[in-house]
């Protein structure tokens, strides 16, 4: 069997555990510093709700007060963790040629407490639902990709509100940010940590946006950002602003290459591509570097994509298209994260808890994405009748069997279902009474 193909338990375990080192020492007490490594361990286990009360009984507890108790009042920063987590990925996923990918994801909630929940359009639905949106950063190369940075997007229902805010746990200096102003600060974040990278992509919630794309230039990075058709992209140096659907439709078949945007699950993934050089724009009146029009055909549907790109330097089409077809990286990432680790399953109200919970299940995720890249690294290509390589998702199942021991204790097992019973009984007992209060005083 192919080295690639192989499950390799010790090379697994020694990945978890450098995972968990890199940022133990973030944690002042050993009780917190155990308590994390618990927490991130059992996201990676198969227990079927990733909630304290889950994770707190696979770990072998006997009650959730130290799952809770990470989450909420023990003391730790969330964002120097991140810090740790990002430069572990970038010391094992590194690449020059890296693309920084930028999008969102959307969970859907009820009620009104939960830090930065309203109704607003998320894609995780398709449609305006009640949902808490969160931004994220994803750090793609030749040799993996996972989420390395996240930002809560709180609407300027929560901003303007101060007393919202508190009883959530915002911190006082936190005001209205854009979702693409969220993008930003990742990005320059990012650079400022010497995160190598050359490239950032994005769809069109971000390309849209001319002061997004004001700031990558600063930075000096290119992009591949997608546009909407009725983008309007300037030409004739910048004299007149076309619609890139209209542009696009005065193209002749000559103007049209076919080209594959990156493997897919089917096999490469191939579009027509039509590519626009010299686009200039007003925004940047010096002329400093090359602004171009991307246009992607699906050769089946005629369905069409456009994207903004700028370069510091003259790069080729294929250069250009690798970098769009890498942006559903990110799509992959809030798949696997969501899927394998609980990313979404976090069942908390307060801000320091949400950006606890989702630093620890990108720990998790890393573990995998980690994992994934050790298998394929110097393994050679297997023939079409052979094993694929091993997957990010396929990855957590051996890895729960081999390494994580769930606790089998039948006398564990009762004490917890007794437990959750008399909790459940409680809480139950409040609501009524809660209930029959509010009738009361009507």
């Amino acid at each position: 069997m192919a080295a690639g193909h192989s499950v390799n338990p010790a090379a697994w375990r020694q990945v978890l555990g450098g995972v968990l080192d890199s940022f133990a020492g973030r944690f002042g007490r050993v009780e917190p510093r155990r308590t994390a490594a618990a927490f991130v361990t059992g996201l990676l286990s198969d227990v079927e709700s990733k909630t304290c009360w889950q994770l707190a009984e696979q770990a072998g507890h006997a009650r959730p007060d130290a799952m809770q108790r990470l989450l909420y009042r023990a003391v730790w920063d969330a964002d120097k963790v991140r810090d740790d987590l990002r430069s572990l990925i970038v010391q094992r996923l590194g690449d020059r040629d890296a693309v920084l990918v930028v999008d969102e994801t959307g969970d859907l909630k009820k009620g009104t407490c939960t830090v930065g929940v309203q109704r607003q359009y998320t894609g995780t639905a398709g449609r305006i639902e009640n949902a808490q949106v969160g931004v994220f950063l994803a750090y793609a190369s030749r040799h993996g990709h996972t989420l390395a940075d996240r930002r809560i997007y709180l609407p300027a229902s929560w901003t303007d509100d101060a007393d919202r805010c508190r009883d959530a746990g915002v911190p006082g200096d936190v005001g209205f940010a854009t979702r693409s102003e969220l993008a930003a600060d990742m990005v320059t974040a990012a650079v400022e940590a010497d995160v190598p990278a050359r490239w950032v992509a994005a769809d069109e919630a971000y390309g849209n946006t001319a002061a997004f794309r004001a700031r990558l230039r600063e930075l000096g990075l290119g992009y591949v950002l997608t546009v909407s058709c009725n983008h309007r992209v300037p030409v004739d140096g910048g004299k007149a602003r076309l619609r890139a659907d209209r542009i696009a439709a005065g193209l002749p078949n000559s103007a049209w290459q076919r080209r594959s945007a990156g493997a897919g699950s089917k096999g490469p993934c191939y579009y027509d591509w039509a590519w626009l050089g010299d686009v200039n724009t007003n925004a940047d009146p010096a002329g400093n570097g090359h602004h171009s029009l991307l246009i992607r055909r699906n050769a089946s549907t005629g369905e069409l994509a456009f994207y903004r790109c700028w370069t510091p330097r003259p790069v080729s089409l294929a250069r250009l298209v690798m970098v769009a077809g890498i942006r559903w990286s990110v799509e992959e990432s809030f798949q696997a994260g969501k899927s394998q680790v609980g990313l979404d399953q976090h069942q908390v109200r307060r801000w320091k808890s949400w950006h606890r919970f989702t630093t620890l299940a990108m720990a998790a995720l890393a573990v995998l994405a980690i994992c994934a890249a050790d298998a394929t690294t110097g393994a050679p290509a297997a023939p079409a009748a052979d094993l694929i390589d091993l997957t990010v998702n396929e990855i957590r199942r051996p890895l729960n069997t081999l390494l994580i021991q769930p606790a089998r204790d039948l006398a564990h097992g009762l004490r917890w279902s007794q437990w959750r019973r008399r909790h459940q009984a409680r809480a139950r007992h409040a609501h009524y009474a809660r209930r029959l209060s509010l009738e009361a005083q009507s």
